[in-house]
């Protein structure tokens, strides 16, 4: 994939922020954003972004007490790939955030994820 071929979803893992905390910082993206519907620790939501319906999913402590998941299930986010989502998350939501290094091409490590933190962006292994 090249660097700056859109992907297809964004997905990003946040560190130590709480659903509640994660669902303002969504809902300062949104021009809406409605609970779809919960189960245990997987919330759906539909975010309406620059007038595009987006389903979004978070789910808390995917990997670990620490790390929570939101998956933007669209192609029409306000980012091309997942680090620009992960950026903006980290500065918005002061945290670290991670994130696949790459789109999930064949032959891809899976290890191979981004760090974010302040003002660092680094490639780590990152393996639960």
């Amino acid at each position: 994939m090249t660097e700056e071929q859109r992907h297809p979803d964004i997905e990003i893992y946040i560190k130590d922020r709480s659903l509640d905390r994660i669902s303002r910082w969504l809902e300062s993206l949104c021009d809406s954003l409605q609970r779809d519907f919960e189960q245990g620790q997987v919330h759906h939501f539909l975010a309406v972004i620059n007038g595009c319906e987006i389903p979004v999913m978070i789910h808390e402590k995917v990997s670990g007490k620490a790390w929570t998941s939101i998956w933007f299930n669209s192609d029409q986010t306000p980012w091309i790939k997942d680090l620009d989502c992960a950026q903006q998350a980290a500065q918005e939501l002061d945290t670290e955030i991670r994130c696949i290094a790459s789109g999930w091409t064949s032959g891809d490590d899976p290890d191979e994820w981004w760090r974010i933190e302040q003002e660092t962006v680094e490639k780590i292994h990152w393996r639960t």
